[in-house]
């Protein structure tokens, strides 16, 4: 808020990199934009970690041995800890050892002891912070550091429990079950959002979810939507658009994604329409099984990683973009794409309706309805004034709503929010303890 002093922030995040999730993406974006704000922004980080971070003013590594995925990739050779195996008898890499050979996910329990610790010696040596903000990390850890008189927040992007329910739809075992139980912490989690000051999140069907099933009070939960670079994601009239291309960014292999239903809707659109799919290439992917079983093979493209670059073309050559979700917390392909003035086509699951409402470029169909997509996909294909108009209006709205300038200043007014909340409650217990004379 105007007036207000610089705050001195302490971010969280069990992992930092881009490419390791959304979280990475968030940690990075949110931290740059606030110290342009003008405040001051320490990160304490684990593996694999963010690019560099010079607008912060320090980044702490703080490392695991990433004993999960070695064990999950057999990499049971890499199991050695850095340092040598005596340090495997410290209690937390002997923790994140045993819980990775039993199918556990240690990392964010791991971490959250680890930042603990770290914050701990910060304040010991001097330094103070008015406000930490966890990113989805909430390991028990957490209950520690509350205990400095810092207030704390966090973000959930959508909470576990979704992730543990598409898992349990994929798995075919009771073996499967029994991992997807393992795997996520949820009752960790849970409880510890319950103890935050606030909980920040991107769509009002997160808050919904994470009020149901975190069982958060919803008076503590703020929508603040997600961040988009929209530096980076923007027209490029360079780009010559393919009028018979569509283009869908997800993986096959996530039944969340809603592939399967756009592989059935290209089945049913004429040659020459085909789809460009932005997702890991390999001989047995699930998508180009599926296309060739419906004789449509030869009309959908598997891309294989691209670049942040090639990303940008290739929403600016489609003329149109599927977001076929059963599911999403927010839906950043659909955003992008209107950033890059596409229009979409995106299913009303989960938060995809508000984002496409906000951004103003797309059109709504039913999820798991191949007939359905594949006729708002031929509506767009053949009537280029509605596409035009729909790319017309969609840049702007998307900053407004979805710029990382304004996630951080939405961002800013809950600290300041959390703040006053805070040193009401701490007055408040000064005077009862003045009252009662202890």
């Amino acid at each position: 808020m105007p007036g207000d002093a610089p705050l001195r922030i302490a971010f969280l995040a069990y992992r930092g990199n881009m490419r390791c999730g959304g979280q990475g993406v968030y940690l990075w974006f949110l931290a740059r934009e606030l110290a342009r704000l003008g405040h001051r922004v320490d990160v304490f980080v684990g593996p694999p970690y963010p690019a560099p971070m010079p607008f912060a003013r320090s980044v702490t590594q703080l490392p695991n041995g990433e004993f999960w995925g070695k064990w999950f990739n057999g990499e049971k050779a890499a199991f050695r800890p850095e340092g040598g195996w005596l340090r495997m008898f410290e209690p937390i890499n002997f923790y994140e050892l045993g819980a990775s050979r039993l199918g556990f996910l240690p990392e964010p329990f791991a971490f959250s002891l680890r930042a603990w610790r770290a914050l701990a010696a910060r304040l010991r040596a001097g330094d103070r912070y008015d406000l930490i903000h966890d990113v989805q990390t909430l390991g028990w850890g957490h209950l520690g550091i509350q205990r400095f008189g810092v207030p704390m927040v966090t973000t959930i992007h959508h909470p576990l429990t979704v992730d543990r329910r598409h898992s349990f739809q994929r798995d075919e075992t009771l073996t499967d079950a029994v991992g997807t139980m393992q795997f996520h912490p949820v009752g960790m989690q849970a409880f510890v959002a319950r103890q935050m000051a606030r909980v920040i999140t991107s769509s009002e069907v997160s808050a919904r979810e994470i009020a149901r099933d975190f069982r958060v009070a919803p008076d503590r939960i703020r929508n603040l939507s997600n961040g988009l670079d929209t530096g980076l994601f923007h027209p490029d009239p360079s780009v010559e658009r393919d009028p018979h291309e569509i283009l869908c960014v997800g993986r096959a292999g996530d039944p969340t994604k809603g592939v399967d239903t756009l592989v059935d809707a290209l089945a049913l659109l004429p040659a020459p329409t085909h789809v460009t799919l932005v997702d890991q290439d390999h001989p047995l992917h699930r998508a180009r099984k599926r296309a060739a079983a419906l004789g449509c093979g030869d009309r959908l493209h598997v891309t294989g990683r691209v670049t942040d670059a090639e990303l940008v073309r290739l929403y600016n050559r489609a003329t149109v973009v599927a977001v076929p979700s059963n599911f999403e917390g927010f839906g950043l392909p659909a955003a992008e794409a209107m950033a890059c003035g596409t229009p979409v086509v995106a299913s009303t699951a989960g938060a995809l309706p508000e984002v496409v409402e906000a951004g103003g470029g797309g059109l709504l169909v039913p999820p798991r309805d191949p007939e359905a997509l594949a006729k708002g996909i031929r509506a767009l294909l053949e009537q280029p004034e509605a596409r035009q108009e729909l790319s017309a209006r969609s840049r702007d709205r998307v900053i407004a709503n979805f710029s990382w300038p304004a996630i951080a200043r939405r961002t800013e007014a809950v600290y300041h929010e959390t703040l006053r909340e805070h040193r009401g409650t701490a007055n408040e217990t000064l005077r009862d303890h003045r009252n009662t004379g202890s």
